[in-house]
């Protein structure tokens, strides 16, 4: 048996000052944005240091550097850093690096196992947050693979994640091309008019909205988002004092099962059927878009079963499906220009607010071009998240019988 600090160096972050953070500089991760897998850079939680300062030297990420959250969930949300970006490290977050002759790899293997999940679990502490210390960490015990067998371990861990990382980074440019067509058409207005040619380049005429400060073309309603799509749903959390309520096949969907996800297959906590009936109002449909309005303001996504969130979580349920990526994409500009309402410690939105929001809205035979044009984009996103799911299902479960010497690794 190897204990984990005896094969890597562990160690955590620096205790930033929030008002020295600005939106140039070097980016620090801190627990908000890692994921399961990857790091997570949305407006709302990536802050960036803009001081130099020699007491910073020793919180530099490098390339191939692990990091994980030690509050909240601990053990779960893990990542590699795969940039050469400059990079810094907040307080309450470890980095774990390999030492000489050991795999970073291997490790990082090590800690995807349920093996390490399972230690993490039962050593945290705290009660509505969890919290792990660098000791416990550290103290983690496991069979010890020689260097050849590590480095081949390593090989088909990293093989597998590379493949992961090429379908989120195709995903991201999915996205985009479906954004830019957005921005052209509802941003720049220069949807096709009755003629086909783009409307305000073609000289359509524009009017002020007082509502939105800004010009719109003449005629275009300015509705609520509640009066276009009246179905909306805070979510719930059920009773946590019946641990019947839990652990059955309905995800249970929180902000870090969004956050990364436009579709959102699975979550880290599930409901029981009798959970779910408790609160039968809070069903969620496939095709629901679920958006955080507690804590980090505006992750968005579309819940790909049927599913129930907690009580950070509005969903809009859709009676139109041509309003679906039209919302989207508009509720996505909303958020990134807003300022949400702050509370005493977390930003916050009520139902009331959400459903508040004004977007400019065109026609329907717009939005319905519009959808027929990027529903086929948004449906290969898909595709490929599920290939994600079920490349990390195929890791995970390869991992323990691999590690525990159940199975063995081809010399070749």
């Amino acid at each position: 048996m190897q204990k984990l600090g005896e094969i890597a160096e562990i160690s955590t972050g620096f205790p930033f000052d929030g008002h020295k953070y600005t939106s140039i500089g070097i980016r620090v991760v801190r627990g908000e944005n890692i994921g399961q897998g990857e790091l997570h850079w949305e407006e709302k939680v990536d802050k960036r240091w803009n001081e130099s300062t020699s007491a910073l030297d020793n919180y530099w990420l490098y390339e191939g550097d692990i990091v994980m959250q030690m509050d909240g969930n601990v053990g779960k949300n893990i990542a590699r850093i795969y940039t050469a970006d400059p990079m810094l490290i907040a307080q309450r977050v470890a980095c774990i690096r390999a030492k000489v002759k050991c795999s970073q790899d291997y490790i990082y293997g090590i800690l995807r196992t349920k093996l390490f999940k399972n230690y993490i679990e039962r050593c945290a502490t705290g009660t509505s947050i969890k919290h792990i210390s660098l000791q416990q960490i550290s103290d983690f015990e496991f069979d010890f693979h020689l260097p050849e067998i590590q480095a081949k371990l390593g090989r088909i861990i990293a093989d597998i994640d590379d493949k992961i990382r090429v379908n989120r980074q195709i995903n991201d440019n999915l996205e985009a091309m479906a954004k830019q067509l957005y921005d052209y058409w509802f941003v720049q207005f220069d949807f096709p008019n009755e003629e086909g040619k783009p409307y305000k380049s073609s000289g359509g005429a524009m009017v002020w909205n007082e509502k939105l400060k800004r010009e719109i073309p003449q005629g275009l309603d300015t509705p609520k988002i509640g009066d276009i799509e009246k179905n909306i749903i805070t979510g719930k959390t059920p009773s946590c004092a019946d641990e019947d309520n839990f652990g059955g096949d309905i995800p249970f969907v929180t902000i870090d099962d969004i956050r990364g996800n436009l579709f959102v297959f699975e979550a880290q906590r599930t409901l029981s059927t009798k959970g779910a009936d408790s609160q039968e109002k809070k069903y969620l449909p496939i095709g629901s878009l679920s958006v955080s309005c507690i804590g980090t303001i505006g992750i968005m996504g579309f819940v790909a079963r049927l599913a129930q969130t907690n009580q950070q979580i509005n969903s809009i349920v859709f009676e139109h499906e041509y309003n679906k990526e039209f919302l989207y994409f508009s509720l996505k500009l909303y958020f990134e220009n807003a300022k949400a309402k702050t509370g005493n410690v977390f930003a916050n939105m009520s139902k009331e607010e959400f459903a508040s929001i004004i977007v400019a809205y065109p026609p329907k035979q717009i939005l319905q071009a519009f959808h027929n044009k990027v529903a086929p984009i948004f449906d290969s996103i898909k595709n490929n998240i599920e290939e994600i799911n079920s490349l990390t299902k195929q890791r995970d479960e390869l991992l323990p019988p691999l590690m525990n010497g159940q199975a063995t690794v081809n010399s070749d």
